[in-house]
């Protein structure tokens, strides 16, 4: 219980820490910190507008993905305590739940009937697809590496194993969450969620036909995945048995990190080219089949 709850203070601030590390970065005094949260206060307080052409995907969509990313969060462990959604092969429950959100954005932005919104339905559901490999093969890696397929068992085991090679495991798999959440949320270097162009819009294209209260809960979604994907690689560096009090500082430290990280990254690098994008997400994916072997040699598992 105590992770979810961390997680959702994490993604409460997580989005202003972006703004004002590419605020500082930029040379500007910048919104504060809790400015995404008053924003999504603000379009709380607005009724939602349903277009004509548009069914009861549509309205439901949001929702729908916010739930599956709230049940999701329910199967991250935190410490040495046990996730409260727990049992074998769980991680594979955790990504369905999110594909389960993605998969009603995709139908509502097609439900639509705008063109932007079904090019920018089929460019998300090929990047996810595409990038999907990567997550699969790294939870497979730790779950070969600890003999377990439960998150709550991989990472209460992870630094257990006596494995001398398992700070290279942690910082390819921090990497590798890092890339895998950039690419799910439609962050750079893959989509801009500045942009103002629909033909090379992403993610924002697919959500233009939403307002209000609905386009709030669709932010807030966002929010909590970058914390969902923050609490992964928290798991992967910081040992499950330590101290709980400094378990919780380390995990909010984590996050800030990872906030920063995002900022700096939104602040000095470009966007790919489009018809770059599929050889990147690609790249993600090789280099996560490298970890696989790599354990597979260093634990005398390759025959």
């Amino acid at each position: 219980m105590i992770g979810f709850v961390l997680i959702l203070i994490a993604a409460f601030f997580f989005p202003g820490i972006i703004l004002r590390t590419k605020s500082i970065t930029s040379g500007r005094k910048g919104p504060g910190i809790l400015q995404p949260i008053k924003d999504i206060g603000v379009l709380v307080r607005k009724g939602s507008v349903f277009s004509k052409t548009s069914g009861i995907i549509f309205q439901i969509a949001p929702v729908v993905a916010l739930s599956g990313t709230l049940c999701a969060s329910l199967v991250i462990p935190f410490a040495n305590q046990r996730a409260l959604i727990s049992f074998e092969g769980d991680f594979i429950f955790f990504s369905y739940l999110l594909a389960f959100g993605k998969f009603f954005t995709i139908l509502a932005a097609l439900d639509t009937g705008s063109s932007f919104g079904g090019m920018g339905a089929n460019r998300e559901a090929f990047f996810s697809m595409l990038v999907e490999p990567a997550f699969f093969i790294l939870l497979a890696t730790f779950a070969m590496f600890t003999g377990f397929t439960s998150f709550s068992d991989i990472f209460s085991h992870f630094f257990l194993t006596g494995d001398h090679y398992v700070l290279i495991y942690s910082i390819i798999g921090f990497y590798l969450f890092v890339q895998i959440a950039m690419i799910e949320n439609s962050r750079l270097p893959v989509d801009d969620p500045k942009t103002h162009l629909e033909l090379t819009m992403i993610h924002e294209v697919m959500i233009l036909d939403n307002s209000g209260f609905d386009k709030a809960i669709i932010h807030l979604g966002s929010y909590l995945k970058f914390a969902i994907y923050g609490s992964l690689m928290y798991n992967v560096i910081v040992p499950a048995g330590w101290n709980i009090f400094l378990q919780t500082g380390l995990f909010l430290a984590v996050q800030v990190v990872f906030a920063i990280i995002i900022g700096l990254i939104e602040s000095f690098r470009a966007r790919n080219k489009m018809n770059l994008n599929p050889k990147f997400i690609l790249t993600i994916s090789a280099i996560a089949w490298i970890a696989f072997v790599v354990i597979l040699i260093l634990t005398n598992k390759l025959i």
